[in-house]
């Protein structure tokens, strides 16, 4: 009997370790940390073995194949005592891929993913298809390949989904953009995470397809410099009829393989320049699944904003203040500014991943009336911000944050959380911090 080990309690692992028993392999779960009571809910209804707060060595080095979290990293001790042993060490996604013939839709991207891959399953929910929402949101791929069938997945996969798949193919996959991050996960080199985030396209062929942002430099760059099979569709702002998707006179363009229709911009449920690409992306994936366009535009149109991302909270005193919490790099701040019309308190920190300040710096210089730097450490925040805005000040705590920004914002401001970092230094996680930041806003008088 195949003996697996699924490393990590979480969603992902959960969802393996349940795959695993259900194709009769000998499973057993560890976690260095503890399990939520949920998921110890489900190992034991499955009648699977699991340890929390240790890694028992000997165990996991005496699996066939190991399944490991995205947060576990590849230089993770035991992970690379168990690749030098010959184990092999594959990711959920991966797991999933085998069991299951449906068709794959993938959308990654340093920016924009979660937007674009939950819009894209609301165009096909709406179309009628048999679909399930997997990855980064929704549930475990696994976890639906064992217990459900769908005809089609929508799967949001971050670069460290992607480090641990060889053999699994996207029938469709989507590149948003590559702008650094996670750069500390990848010896602190571009090229080594641009490689990540590229093999969303390994093992596509001719009758697969390929969507991405034709601006991209980086994209560009590395499409140069690769061969693929697969069928490419690239979309941009720009009015460029070369495209498959385009941006002329107010209307989103498409011709999907000389099916052409349009759209304009202003009726598309989500504003600013970032989420006219997220709608590109959507609406071509969508064509491609032969959906019709009078439903993709109904959809587009009909579509809710995601929490944490440019997600309105309130007005008082005439100030505006939105959660962009899930904004944990520098592009993703410079989209939220991008799309602010009126003068701003930027609330900026948590934990740097090596941040570039200088994306930024003429949309701060432009917008920016004041900066509130919310973590541990503001010391890089300071000296890149210092003297090029009036006002910059620290907080430790969301309500300490939330009170400077009330006295510092004026009638006719935005206060913007779009932090440019993780989390981790004060909040468990990005939606952690945005539930703080609303609860703290929406009990301001």
């Amino acid at each position: 009997m195949k003996r697996l080990v699924v490393i990590g309690g979480g969603e992902s692992g959960v969802g393996a370790a349940v795959l695993g028993k259900v194709k009769g392999m000998d499973v057993w779960l560890t976690d260095m940390g503890t399990i939520a009571p949920r998921y110890k809910e489900i190992l034991n209804k499955w009648e699977i073995n699991w340890e929390e707060g240790h890694h028992t060595e000997e165990k996991v080095l005496a699996a066939h194949e190991i399944v490991k979290s995205p947060g576990v990293p590849l230089t993770a001790p035991l992970i690379v005592k168990a690749m030098a042993k010959g184990i092999p060490v594959i990711s959920e996604i991966e797991l999933a891929g085998r069991y299951t013939d449906a068709k794959m839709v993938c959308i990654t991207g340093s920016n924009g993913k979660t937007t674009t891959t939950l819009l894209t399953y609301h165009i096909f929910k709406e179309a009628g298809l048999n679909v399930g929402l997997a990855g980064n949101v929704g549930k475990s791929l696994a976890m639906q390949v064992a217990t459900e069938k769908h005809d089609v997945y929508v799967i949001e996969l971050s670069s460290f989904q992607l480090d641990n798949m060889y053999d699994f193919k996207a029938n469709i996959a989507v590149m948003l953009n590559i702008t650094p991050d996670h750069l500390d996960r990848y010896d602190h080199k571009m090229e080594n995470y641009t490689a990540a985030k590229f093999r969303i396209m390994q093992n596509q062929t001719s009758d697969d397809a390929f969507i991405y942002w034709e601006d991209d430099p980086i994209i560009s760059a590395q499409l140069k410099n690769m061969k693929s099979e697969a069928r490419m569709f690239p979309f941009s702002a720009r009015d460029d009829k070369s495209c498959t998707a385009f941006l002329s006179e107010g209307q989103l363009c498409f011709n999907v393989e000389g099916d052409e229709w349009n759209m304009p911009r202003e009726e598309l449920s989500l504003k600013g320049l970032h989420n006219v690409y997220n709608s590109m992306a959507a609406g071509i994936s969508a064509s491609l699944m032969d959906i019709k366009k009078e439903n993709i535009r109904k959809a587009l149109a009909s579509f809710e904003a995601v929490e944490h991302r440019l997600e309105y909270v309130r007005t008082l005193h005439g100030v505006k203040y939105i959660n962009d919490s899930k904004a944990t790099n520098v592009n993703s701040t410079w989209y939220a500014l991008e799309s602010m019309s009126e003068p701003v308190v930027l609330i900026l920190g948590g934990k740097d991943k090596g941040n570039d300040y200088s994306e930024i710096e003429a949309l701060v210089s432009k917008k920016v009336a004041a900066i509130v730097c919310l973590g541990v450490d503001n010391t890089k925040l300071h000296a890149f911000f210092d003297g090029k805005v009036a006002v910059v000040e620290d907080a430790r705590s969301m309500q300490e944050c939330v009170d400077k920004c009330s006295k510092l914002a004026h009638d006719g401001q935005t206060v913007l959380l779009s932090p440019c970092c993780a989390s981790f230094d004060l909040f468990k996680s990005y939606e952690d911090r945005g539930e703080q930041f609303k609860e703290c806003v929406n009990a301001l008088v």
